[in-house]
């Protein structure tokens, strides 16, 4: 059982893709740790309920780069952010699709790169330092069958990283990607459902399980923390041992 704890009171953190999976387990923990945080996502009525818990929400497709980039002019500047927005259209890869490729590309690396991009704008124009985490995936590390968009998509996620670490730092501002293993929220049980799939990655991992979405959200927690102040550029694998073989 995770037993760290964390303390952001004063911090303003947004999560993308906050209404479900891994985003909606890092809003709780954050909640828990006292940050002020910004919930996006496009379920009305899982923002709701965010809200209630003392969320600021925000209601959006990231896709909609105009719709997205006129909210995000309307924060304020923030200490963190969590790019937690994703999607995966399997697909085998001699039948990949124009519209399919392109949908996963832009919610899962043009949306969080915009997304980054304009808090970082603010965090440097007011002299606020603080920490990104994107989330990616083991797929940016190893090859998965159906799943070329989406391991294509978390490879420039991975690369993303790399290049705001270089260029943001100088401002105090860490830049690193977690790299879960299939993680327990429902686009994996989607997408690992069927034992045909699920059983030869399971004999994959050396610990012998998926991840809780509660394992991957507090080692972003604690890339978000000053723990982490002299961690930058890092892809970090939160696979039970799979990225090893």
């Amino acid at each position: 059982m995770n037993t760290a704890r964390f303390d952001f009171t004063g911090q303003r953190i947004l999560v993308t893709g906050a209404t479900s999976g891994i985003g909606w387990e890092v809003v709780q923990q954050l909640l828990n740790s006292g940050a002020e945080v910004y919930a996006m996502g496009r379920d009305p009525s899982a923002l709701d309920k965010l809200a209630t818990q003392g969320c600021q929400t925000l209601q959006v497709d990231v896709a909609d780069s105009q719709h997205l980039a006129a909210l995000l002019a309307s924060l304020p500047a923030m200490h963190g952010l969590v790019n937690c927005a994703g999607i995966s259209i399997l697909e085998p890869a001699t039948q990949v699709s124009a519209d399919a490729f392109d949908q996963v590309m832009a919610i899962n690396v043009r949306a969080a790169a915009m997304i980054a991009g304009a808090l970082a704008n603010k965090m440097i124009a007011d002299g606020v330092p603080g920490a990104i985490v994107n989330v990616s995936s083991q797929a940016s590390l190893v090859a998965l069958d159906d799943h070329l968009s989406y391991c294509a998509s978390k490879g420039a996620m991975d690369a993303m990283t790399r290049v705001q670490c270089g260029e943001w730092g100088r401002h105090g501002i860490r830049v690193n990607s977690v790299n879960p293993t299939v993680t327990l929220t429902p686009m994996a049980q989607m997408a690992w459902g069927e034992p045909s799939k699920r059983d030869p990655a399971l004999a994959a991992i050396p610990l012998g399980r998926f991840a809780e979405t509660a394992e991957v959200a507090a080692p972003i927690l604690f890339l978000l923390s000053s723990a982490a102040s002299m961690i930058s550029g890092v892809s970090l694998p939160i696979d039970g041992g799979y990225t090893s073989r």
